[in-house]
């Protein structure tokens, strides 16, 4: 791993610590990257529950309960399903934090209405047993690879700046 992702990691695990909240994942176009990222660094286990690796519309649904129809009318690729597998990680996991990645990284697969790099994220936080979602949605550009590596880079980054926020540092 490079030490732009493990210096991101390490800042993740103390502020996850430092609340005492574990962190899990699901994964669409990032294949598990950021569960690697995240167990690259030592200690991750005091702070990281598990990540699910869905690639397929089925495995979003088996997994995760998406809906097979909202991905038929939305897309694999939209700000509903990314909040769907925010929010259905956390309740399938013993993680209060979750980040939830769909995108198109390529080489195929773009469309007018959803280019080759769009990617959508969603966070879910715990809140007194209601769970809160936020979204968003990003337009990266490279290859396959690169787009990947944003889409982890921003997910984990986002992440940071929530987490940040609320505790002041």
């Amino acid at each position: 791993m490079d030490n732009n992702l493990a210096t991101i990691v390490e800042s993740l695990g103390k502020l996850l610590l430092k609340k005492q909240l574990f962190l899990a994942t699901s994964e669409s176009c990032t294949g598990g990257w950021i569960a690697q990222a995240i167990t690259s660094v030592a200690g991750s286990s005091k702070w990281f529950d598990r990540g699910f690796v869905c690639y397929s519309n089925e495995a979003k649904h088996e997994m995760l309960d998406v809906p097979l129809d909202l991905i038929a009318k939305r897309g694999a690729v939209s700000e509903e399903v990314a909040a769907t597998l925010a929010k259905s990680t956390i309740l399938k996991s013993r993680a209060q934090i979750s980040i939830a990645v769909s995108g198109i990284a390529g080489p195929e697969g773009g469309t007018a209405e959803k280019p080759l790099g769009t990617v959508w994220f969603g966070w879910g936080y715990t809140n007194n047993k209601h769970i809160d979602i936020v979204t968003t949605h990003k337009l990266f550009h490279g290859n396959r690879e690169q787009i990947r590596y944003q889409a982890v880079e921003f997910a984990l980054k986002q992440l940071v700046h929530k987490l940040s926020d609320e505790v002041g540092d």
